[in-house]
């Protein structure tokens, strides 16, 4: 190999084994977490001595989603309100960061707009969902624009400000370069806002992937009747424990691995676009 082709090819490779050394890392600290929890849920569990009968231990869940003799009709069950969860909490999502990538890209151009919007985007933040639930429904009824908004509301406060917080990163000499060059605001904001808000919009990717889903399961129970939040209600309401647990576990063993995938592929994003510490 010419000496030449060494030096270009040695750049790659270094970025290569940092970004899998960061995916391995990222992947252990999951397990590690799901570990910490499995043993803090039995300790909770022993500690407050809960009644076998409401409270089950992960052994108990394990054999209620694989060891009983109706466990796969459950298991199906499960992935088909599963697949209606997610699939609204990707339309919650979808909403809320589309909308707070719009709004921030507007704030950043306008003060006056800001003022305008984020006490709005505050308020919408800090009512409970329940109290908001009734008066959309009316306004929009039962269907996915009502999951739209109301995952869209989880979402939308914390992404805005964290999106508005990398537009605004660009510093003064990189803004008077483009337009010294003859480039206008707008390919400020598109040409090097965005690039330089690359690290704020994968955190707030992060932040909004379990919120949508939060989103999707309060929206089922207050809204659509469907999918696992409306799912776990029900058998609630039926003593049906087991289920209960059931269906808790596997939607929040969804979120951990939806944030997994999201903080892996911010890894290789910002590892390709070579920013620091995007794979440490």
């Amino acid at each position: 190999m010419l000496p030449g082709a060494a030096e270009a090819t040695a750049p790659v490779a270094r970025r290569s084994g940092s970004l899998l050394r960061a995916v391995v890392r990222q992947v252990a600290t999951t397990v590690l977490v799901v570990g910490v929890v499995v043993l803090l849920w039995i300790a909770a569990l022993r500690l407050w001595d809960v009644s076998p009968y409401v409270g089950k231990t992960p052994a108990e869940v394990w054999t209620t989603l694989f060891g009983d003799d109706d466990s796969a009709e459950l298991r199906t069950e499960i992935w088909a309100l599963l697949q209606q969860t997610l699939t609204d909490a990707a339309v919650g999502f979808a909403a809320g960061m589309l909308t707070a990538i719009g709004l921030a890209a507007v704030v950043v151009r306008s003060e006056v707009f800001e003022g305008a919007v984020m006490p709005v985007a505050l308020v919408l933040q800090t009512v409970p969902l329940i109290a908001l639930a009734p008066i959309l429904i009316l306004l929009v009824g039962r269907g996915y624009v009502v999951v739209a908004i109301m995952s869209a509301i989880v979402v939308l406060f914390p992404a805005l400000v964290n999106i508005v917080l990398g537009l605004r990163s660009v510093t003064p000499q990189m803004r008077d370069l483009v337009l010294v060059y003859g480039g206008s605001p707008s390919t400020v904001l598109l040409k090097v806002g965005f690039p330089s808000a690359l690290p704020a919009l994968f955190a707030s990717v992060r932040i909004a992937v379990p919120g949508a889903l939060t989103g999707a399961l309060l929206a089922e129970w207050l809204a659509t009747g469907k999918g696992i939040g409306y799912a776990v209600v029900s058998a609630a309401n039926r003593s049906q424990n087991a289920r209960v647990w059931a269906l808790v576990v596997v939607v929040s063993l969804t979120a951990l691995l939806l944030y997994l995938v999201a903080q892996l592929v911010e890894t290789a994003v910002l590892s390709r676009f070579g920013r620091p510490g995007s794979a440490r």
